[in-house]
């Protein structure tokens, strides 16, 4: 028999991965929790289905998961016993360049070091140390505006994370190579890299390929929210699919909703509970540029010129530091790039159950204006030929989805953008609300748990984590370690 919503102590909005990580925080503290989910799967930014062709599974979104595997709360889950298995290329990132040269990075840094010639040294003294650190400092990272328990770590990071990419990478790197790659590891902000507090990306995103590695999911990437709702199921949860919550007159009043949501989506739903100063500041929050993303199916492995590149589970292409910089300047200036800069995954290399027996799936994407419903299928084509000659003839079918396609598959995504928000310098520390506890609304029982709040995008579940301890704390009276 189904309890009835009065049953319940807490209710979640969204079944992304902040959702669920929130609604395993509570439940794991005993609590009866609900989840609601517009779509008949739970997921968020973690579905795997087939796009093209049949047998060839494709990551509709998110596909390789540095944040996930170092999540300070995923680690401390026993996903693997419900499925989880993660999967870590040969090499976690190549950058290519010209001529078939490529950077190259492994795993392990000593590796790495050899392979930077004169760039060795100064990438062992910026990197060393988060490296050594990570366990540690990855809490503080992934934390919200708080006294730090690491804070000389954290001083570190913040005074180097706080200049622009293109001035700490030219600072630290002589040789165009490292620059390039450094380009390429901030550029996941979705921000101009002349912007400050850029260089924090690609310091965090560099860290990760050596302390925890840039692995995928086995079998997709839905297999990670599909392990979390296992497990929230085994604590008693309850999700209930196909559920789009419109209005907060559908759950009982007087219990805390965690909303996996935007703030655009937060004041849809609880527009009458919402006071009109706080609504024009939801309102006003910022999206930044959206994404146009391909999905191809292979008669064969990409034909990279470098060999190297063949082993790697992710690439980014845009050249030089000039280039990836001038792509992302475009974006923001509202100019479709005729050289985007391009994200690439080739996780059926690594993971035979993507595609079938000697056919492969190759997942990729450039960032584009908000709200843009132009292709960019040929300029992601010309990049990978770039570097790939011959690319256009392994291709058997594609998918495509322009940024305002990203938003009707997931209303979490406005005008495309996939993180819930620009992480920009104001929203980089005040998302949603510039606050001390930006996870509770100025509202009674109403809490942000989604990306659009610290630490901002990435299947991390952190931002979850976070919100749940806020609830715990306000509302029972529980309090979490930090």
């Amino acid at each position: 028999m189904e309890k009835p919503l009065s049953s319940f102590d807490a209710f979640v909005i969204g079944s992304g991965p902040n959702g669920l990580a929130a609604a395993v925080a509570l439940a794991q503290q005993g609590l009866a929790v609900k989840i609601f989910e517009a779509k008949d799967t739970v997921g968020g930014g973690t579905r795997t289905l087939e796009l093209t062709e049949p047998g060839f599974k494709h990551d509709i979104c998110s596909a390789v998961h540095p944040t996930a595997a170092g999540s300070p709360f995923f680690n401390t889950l026993p996903l693997h016993k419900f499925g989880l298995e993660w999967i870590h290329p040969d090499y976690p990132v190549a950058h290519p360049l010209e001529h078939g040269e490529a950077v190259i990075i492994e795993k392990s840094f000593e590796n790495t070091l050899n392979r930077l010639g004169k760039d060795s040294k100064n990438y062992r003294k910026l990197f060393k140390e988060f490296v050594d650190s990570w366990k540690y400092l990855s809490r503080d990272a992934f934390g919200n505006l708080r006294v730090p328990n690491h804070p000389l770590s954290m001083m570190r990071l913040g005074w180097y994370g706080m200049f622009s990419s293109n001035l700490l990478s030219s600072s630290f790197f002589d040789l165009e190579s490292t620059r390039a790659y450094f380009s390429g590891l901030s550029a996941h902000s979705i921000i101009p890299l002349e912007n400050a507090f850029t260089a924090s990306f690609g310091l965090i995103l560099g860290t990760s390929v050596h302390s925890v590695g840039w692995p995928i999911a086995k079998g997709g990437s839905h297999s990670i929210t599909q392990a979390l709702a296992d497990f929230f199921e085994s604590l008693g949860g309850k999700i209930q699919l196909g559920t789009h919550i419109e209005s907060l007159d559908e759950i009982p009043t007087g219990k805390p909703i965690l909303f996996d949501l935007t703030p655009q989506q937060v004041v849809s739903i609880a527009e009458q509970q919402i006071p009109e100063k706080l609504r024009s500041r939801l309102l006003n929050y910022n999206y930044g540029p959206g994404t146009f993303k391909i999905d191809f199916a292979l008669s064969e492995p990409v034909p990279w010129l470098n060999e190297e590149c063949r082993k790697a589970g992710t690439l980014h292409l845009g050249g030089s530091m000039e280039e990836i910089a001038r792509s992302e300047r475009e974006v923001w200036q509202g100019i479709h790039s005729e050289k985007p800069y391009v994200l690439i995954s080739q996780p059926s290399i690594f993971d035979d159950s993507r595609a079938p027996q000697g056919k492969h799936t190759l997942w990729s994407y450039c960032h584009v204006p908000n709200g843009s419903t132009e292709t960019m299928e040929q300029q992601i084509i010309n990049q990978i030929e770039r570097y790939a000659p011959g690319f256009r003839d392994t291709i058997i079918s594609a998918s495509t989805m322009h940024a305002m396609d990203f938003e009707k598959y997931n209303p979490n995504y406005i005008g495309g953008d996939i993180n819930g928000g620009a992480q920009n310098l104001k929203q980089l520390f005040g998302r949603p609300l510039l606050k001390w506890n930006p996870y509770k609304l100025p509202v009674k029982n109403l809490y942000i748990c989604s990306s659009s709040t610290p630490p901002g995008g990435g299947v991390h579940g952190m931002c979850g984590f976070n919100a749940a301890k806020s609830v715990l704390k306000n509302e029972f009276g529980i309090k979490l370690p930090v």
